[in-house]
């Protein structure tokens, strides 16, 4: 305090010095005093100033502070909706000035006497954004609590993309549904199988996004799918479904096989070579070798399989292969012979009959064995007269009466019903199959005779002519009579083993008897004896 008042002093004295030489002494004393306290007032009030600054600026946050307003509204909107923010400033004078502040930047204002305020929007896709609402009075300005509207756009335009594009794959690949939707936002997807929701996904086909990925593909795979994408705002939801799109899951190619038929014209021989598979999907090509030589080639679009004509001479060989080759796989088949016998020499009928395991007849087999010839067609006869057996020559079962059956290419008659009425002379005869004017071998008539005793028991040992029966047993029944053998076995070694015990004692007993004064010496005598020598 001293150090601020010398400055004035000091002014007042230098101005008391210059009036010095016109006033007299008493004046100088009247105005030194009237400075000072002047001085002090004006001090007074420049320390006042700061503390008054600091209510003033006080009063006015109180007032701001004072208000407290409430936004409430959507967090979620569809566009194009609806909606509407309230705010409301409670215990505050009116008139209110609400303002509603969309990042910062006043988006609405209005004068509300009557309070809530309510500020009614159609959804924009601009209006995404984080609101506020103000509110201000005469007293103050206070701001409210926060909400960030997030604008929903709705699906539309749903489709299915693939990887591969078009969803055509191999068993084992892998392959990705893709459900893309041009217009939406705020996403949920659902794929569908065969009309079907996809419900839980596993380890080979599962949902990520909106991907649907099915991996190492099965035959099970292929069929028809579709996406369905939704958006949701509180317990509204708008779909978009895409069309179907059709998986297709290709088959690999079995190895290829090999069959041919024969065909005459005049002196010529032709083969009808025929390459195919059992498994896989076409089109396929199949190319056929003869001699390690390739001949042609032909691609199957409907089916597995491919035939090619073949000009042939009789009793003369030759090796063929077939080829399939696919988009990922090449495959050959194994060599087949391709060699035409006419059919001749020696033909006989050779005779089974099956029984049962009570010992009842069940079947009897008739087999044709023709000496030489590669495609034999067989006509069976009966007391002379040809069975009204009809049926291709391909085929390899065919059953043809209810009393008889073909088998191997009708080479194997089999007699389902036994009875008197079935016996007789058997005899067959063949031909070659690609010459319907060719020359017949026969065989020699056999006697099928199917009587009572035949019918109920084992026959007795049959002749050369004949094969002899067998007997059809049971699993159950083998068991049994190995447990049986076995038990059988075991007995006996004990057996054996109990008797030679029993004659060792009844030898021992003897070897005591005829020799009395042998005396058995103890083993604790022996040791005593043996430590005295010592």
């Amino acid at each position: 305090m001293k150090a601020n008042i010398q400055p004035n002093m000091l002014s007042t004295c230098n101005t008391c010095v210059t009036s010095s030489t016109f006033t007299p002494t008493h004046t100088y004393t009247h105005t030194d005093t009237h400075s000072r306290a002047r001085g002090m007032k004006n001090l007074q009030v420049l320390n006042l100033l700061p503390i008054l600054a600091l209510v003033n600026l006080f009063i006015k946050i109180s007032g701001s502070v004072s208000l407290h307003p409430e936004l409430t509204g959507p967090d979620k909107a569809f566009l194009g909706s609806k909606v509407a923010f309230q705010c409301i400033a409670p215990n505050s004078s009116l008139p209110v000035t609400y303002k509603l502040m969309k990042d910062g930047l006043t988006f609405a204002r209005v004068v509300q006497v009557d309070q809530p305020a309510l500020f009614f929007l159609k959804v924009a896709a601009t209006f995404e954004g984080l609101y506020r609402c103000e509110a201000k009075t005469r007293e103050g300005t206070g701001l409210s609590n926060s909400i960030r509207l997030s604008v929903v756009i709705p699906p539309s335009f749903t489709s299915v993309t693939s990887e591969p594009s078009p969803p055509v794959a191999f068993e084992g690949s892998r392959i990705v549904l893709i459900c893309d939707v041009k217009n939406g936002s705020h996403l949920s997807y659902m794929w569908f199988f065969n009309k079907e929701k996809i419900k839980s996904s596993t380890s080979l086909l599962h949902s990520t996004g909106n991907r649907l990925v099915m991996e190492n593909v099965t035959p099970q795979h292929a069929g028809y799918y579709y996406c369905m994408a939704w958006s949701s705002v509180e317990d509204k939801s708008r779909f978009s479904s895409s069309t179907e799109v059709n998986v297709e899951v290709k088959i690999h190619v079995s190895t290829p096989r090999i069959s041919f038929s024969i065909s005459k014209e005049g002196a010529s021989y032709h083969a009808n070579v025929t390459c195919w598979s059992s498994r896989g999907t076409p089109p396929v090509n199949f190319t056929l070798l003869v001699d390690d030589k390739e001949m042609t080639s032909v691609t199957a679009t409907e089916s597995l399989a491919a035939t090619f004509p073949v000009t042939i001479k009789p009793d003369l060989k030759n090796t063929t292969q077939c080829r399939v080759k696919t988009e990922v796989q090449e495959l050959m088949s194994e060599p087949v012979t391709l060699e035409v016998v006419p059919v001749g020499g020696d033909v006989k009928v050779e005779v089974e009959h099956l029984y049962r395991a009570d010992s009842k007849l069940a079947t009897t087999r008739l087999s044709c064995k023709v000496s030489r010839g590669t495609f034999p067609y067989v006509s069976w006869l009966l007391n002379d007269s040809v069975l009204p057996l009809t049926t291709h020559v391909d085929s390899c079962v065919q059953p043809v009466l209810p009393h008889y059956a073909l088998v191997d290419h009708r080479q194997t008659l089999i007699l389902n019903k036994l009875g008197p009425e079935e016996s007789g002379y058997y005899r067959c005869k063949a031909r070659d199959s690609y010459d319907d004017s060719g020359a017949w071998v026969e065989s020699a008539a056999i006697l099928v005779q199917v009587t009572d005793k035949l019918l109920n028991s084992m026959p007795r040992p049959t002749t050369s002519t004949e094969t002899p029966p067998k007997v059809f047993m049971s699993t159950i029944e083998v068991i049994t009579i190995i447990f049986c053998c076995t038990l059988l076995l075991i007995l006996a070694v004990v057996v054996a083993f109990g008797y030679r015990m029993l004659h060792r004692e009844q030898a021992h007993a003897h070897f005591a008897t005829t020799n009395p004064s042998l005396n058995i010496i103890p083993l604790s005598a022996l040791t005593s004896r043996s430590g005295g020598r010592q």
